[in-house]
């Protein structure tokens, strides 16, 4: 399987990247190769394997969501860096 110059445009514009006429064709040969390795996996023989979803033994630890105190809006309020009209201000991100 080879993938075009057209499928290398195609996903750069889907992952909104811009790539020039230039590494448009080195980029495509890198992901042949990336899917020849992925699909020699296909030849391993994996009968009797079992999956493997956890190797260090770890677990979730669960506990009940209490509430340890009740504070009022002024009191969170006060906690704040800085407040507007009852509610927290925080900076623009965009």
């Amino acid at each position: 399987m080879s993938v075009s110059i057209d499928e290398v445009r195609h996903l750069a514009e889907l992952s909104a990247i811009k790539l020039t006429d230039d590494e448009l064709k080195p980029l495509a040969h890198d992901i042949d190769n990336i899917v020849d390795y992925i699909n020699m996996l296909d030849e391993l023989d994996t009968d009797g394997v079992e999956p493997t979803f956890q190797l260090t033994g770890l677990q979730n630890v669960w506990r009940e969501d209490e509430v340890k105190q009740n504070l009022t809006r002024e009191q969170l309020l006060a906690l704040a860096p800085e407040s507007e009209d009852n509610q927290v201000k925080v900076p623009k991100v965009l």
